[in-house]
């Protein structure tokens, strides 16, 4: 994005790629010399290079995008061709000018490349439930294949094959928990998460260690956390508001460490919102955030989330008596069935504008978040009236059997827009364009709402509270007016000098709960269409870069806070709440039907 209001110029980059032609001689020995040019020592050599003034930033390796990915993605996909309103690619077809950027975010390559290949799967399964349905027959391919939990015995550790296979991954809240006894000749065993990356703990008895780290296939790995830590990382980070060793760990003795040879234990990782959480004998012991790390030697990015992992492994010195993974992500058993209650469909919308579009971010296997919000506030009779459309969007997942429930609940329930990418953390801002491009030029709507599918929305006070508000140039929600950028290495929304040089963020609303009109949606589309607007990988902060564009070039903004939007937890009286289980959600849904009152539950 391009902020000139705020003094900082075009951001200019550097583009080359070099063709195999019938060159003439001459020009052939022209391409020679400028190599050995480039490759004299003191030049470095790199995919891009873009200048934001006197900054001179290097672009993260990554995978570019290639046209073969677009071309299937958007050419080949047979799987979006319905036309009726229930159809999940309505948005997809919309999003190829917005990835073909020179200036991509820098996990959009990954992300395309991993999208087109779980396209093909979805592709050929789709066919085959189609030529199922076809010949009367009914699929039962993939109806079980999302349990809720895995479990093994008495594991031989002598393979390579994993302990636990996981085929729709994990979610927040999920767990594994391993019983077993340390070898007592043994210096070490390790615990692998596996997936597209790998979450490795190593614990090691003679150094009285545990060590924790991340490893990409493109990026290697990345900085280790150490428990007990002896300073090689700060103690006053916090995960799901647990340190990343406990205070015990960190001063060790003997009698302190959890893991002792000979002693039976129960080591249990759990899985919150923040992080990866370690407990043994019921005692937290470490976490590991859900981080970008950063590579200081590949200068790339590698994380690791629960929606990832697909399988444990577990070698070295444990025997290993029983491992089980429970609260796993399982989807709706009527996807695939005609008992679909006919509350929980998506109702038509009218040929007139509605009031309010209502985007919820979601991620392919959260199946239990979005049937708990189908049952709760998208019960509301603004909702079921069509005066309120709720869409999610998900991009595609790296397991083909998660696209394929997917798909099966977006025919379903006909409230699902798939996007043209894997779900990365770092693509959150493609979303914000995609959610402004649905409420532009899919579902026309007066305001467009952002939320997520762990939030509670209050649609009838938010209704009356926008009968009051302004129909034009305006970000509602709880907002920021006075931020500075994370520059602490290992958080979540840590952002470097290179990616934002300014000491403070314009005012932006926090993410699990704004709302803006339809003129700064329309200014988002096209800003994006005509690179005048930068991508930035934090899309709450994002949007409140492009609004303060808007705001300067365009149009004066109101932004109107309200703390009734709960950026973390719940409190009474509230329009918006974050961080609700499927389980409080339908609680405050409960609540709200019975008593009246928007009370909390927890």
């Amino acid at each position: 994005m391009m902020l000139q209001s705020m003094s900082m110029v075009k951001l200019k980059f550097g583009f080359t790629s070099v063709r195999m032609r019938n060159l003439s001689v001459g020009i052939s020995v022209m391409v020679l010399t400028l190599i050995l040019i480039i490759l004299q020592p003191g030049h470095k050599l790199t995919k891009k290079n873009l200048t934001v003034d006197e900054f001179d930033i290097e672009e993260e390796s990554t995978v570019l995008i290639t046209m073969e990915d677009l071309d299937y993605l958007f050419s080949n996909s047979s799987f979006y061709k319905e036309e009726d309103e229930s159809n999940g690619f309505l948005v997809w077809s919309l999003m190829r000018p917005f990835l073909e950027r020179h200036d991509a975010l820098p996990e959009t390559g990954q992300g395309v490349e991993e999208a087109a290949l779980a396209g093909k799967g979805l592709v050929s399964l789709i066919n085959k439930e189609k030529g199922h349905s076809a010949s009367g027959m009914v699929s039962t391919k993939g109806r079980r294949t999302c349990p809720d939990f895995v479990n093994a015995v008495d594991v031989d550790l002598s393979g390579s094959t994993p302990v636990l296979e996981l085929p729709c991954g994990l979610t927040e809240d999920s767990s594994i928990t391993f019983v077993g006894v340390p070898d007592e000749h043994s210096r070490s065993f390790q615990i692998q998460l596996l997936g597209s990356g790998v979450l490795r703990y190593d614990v090691n008895f003679s150094k009285q260690s545990i060590v924790q780290n991340t490893w990409t296939e493109r990026s290697g790995w990345g900085e280790e956390v150490r428990c007990p830590s002896h300073g090689s990382f700060k103690n006053y980070i916090v995960v799901d508001e647990l340190p990343l060793c406990n205070e015990q760990t960190s001063r060790i003795t003997l009698d302190d460490f959890p893991f002792l040879k000979g002693s039976p234990l129960t080591a249990t990782l759990w899985f919150g919102l923040e992080g990866f959480h370690m407990a043994v004998n019921g005692r937290h012991e470490t976490s590991f955030p859900y981080r970008e790390v950063r590579n200081d030697a590949t200068k790339s990015l590698q994380k690791l989330e629960p929606w990832l992992v697909s399988a444990v492994k577990v070698s070295g010195g444990l025997k290993l008596l029983s491992a089980s993974a429970t609260r796993l992500p399982v989807p709706d058993e009527n996807h695939s069935s005609l008992a679909i209650e006919e509350k929980l469909k998506a109702p038509p919308l009218s040929g007139t504008r509605i009031t309010l579009l209502v985007g919820v971010f979601s991620t392919g296997n959260n199946f239990k978040r979005r049937m708990a919000l189908r049952r709760s506030w998208m019960q509301y009779e603004a909702v079921r009236s069509g005066e309120v459309a709720v869409r999610f969007l998900i991009g595609l997942h790296t397991n083909e059997q998660v696209n394929l429930e997917m798909w099966r609940e977006a025919k379903a329930y006909g409230d699902i827009q798939f996007m043209p990418f894997v779900d990365y953390y770092g693509l959150l801002s493609l979303k914000t364009v995609a959610l402004c491009i649905l409420g532009t030029k899919v579902i026309p709507s007066k305001y467009i709402m952002k939320t997520d599918d762990d939030a509670f929305v209050r649609i009838d006070e938010l209704l009356m509270s926008l009968k009051e508000k302004p129909s034009n140039a305006l970000l509602y929600g709880l907002i920021s007016f006075d931020s500075s950028p994370d520059r602490e290495q290992g958080s979540k929304w840590y952002i470097r000098k290179e990616e934002w040089p300014l000491d403070s963020y314009p005012p932006w609303a926090h993410g699990p709960g704004y709302i803006i009109t339809q003129d700064i949606a329309k200014f988002v589309v096209k800003g994006h269409l005509e690179r005048d607007l930068r991508l930035f990988k934090l899309e709450d902060v994002a949007i409140g870069i492009w609004i303060q564009q808007y705001n300067q070039t365009v149009k004066r903004v109101k932004y109107m806070n309200d703390k009734r939007f709960h950026n973390s937890g719940c409190k009474p009286n509230y329009i918006l709440v974050h961080y609700q289980t499927p389980r409080l959600l339908l609680c405050l849904w409960e609540k709200l039907q019975k008593e009246s009152q928007s009370v909390c539950c927890e």
